[in-house]
């Protein structure tokens, strides 16, 4: 049957060094540049508002997520995440680590901007590009 034929991909996971490496500069990242530079200090309000940039293994995946908490009085207190960015690891990329930078639409869909950069690049994409910042 024509068409039926599997084809094989090699692939390059994630060592768990290497994630421990790649979630340490990243979180170095949040605490550096993005804390200082969109959450400097936590200022409560009425409405939902941000308490924390934090990021997060899914996977192959790592996601920058922003931790808000709610201010209106039906919910007071209440807290919830929302990611913003994500690094996507290239596992077909063999040689050497690669990422996809992805974007979090209004839509609930993640859009990929960047493909196949590396950790120091797309760390400074994400603090230029503004499409990939908190929000």
């Amino acid at each position: 049957m024509a068409g039926s034929e599997r084809k094989w991909v090699r692939v390059k996971a994630l060592t768990r060094q290497e994630r421990s490496v790649i979630a340490a500069s990243c979180e170095r990242f949040i605490a550096e540049t993005l804390k200082p530079r969109f959450l400097p200090e936590v200022r409560p309000t009425t409405f939902n508002y941000p308490i924390d940039i934090v990021g997060k293994w899914r996977g192959s995946k790592y996601s920058f997520i922003t931790r808000y908490r709610s201010g209106f009085p039906e919910n007071l207190g209440e807290e919830f995440d929302l990611s913003f960015s994500r690094l996507d690891h290239a596992e077909e990329h063999l040689s050497d680590l690669r990422f996809h930078v992805m974007w979090y639409r209004h839509t609930g869909q993640w859009f990929r901007l960047h493909a196949l950069v590396t950790l120091d690049e797309a760390l400074r994409l994400i603090a230029s590009d503004e499409r990939l910042l908190p929000l």
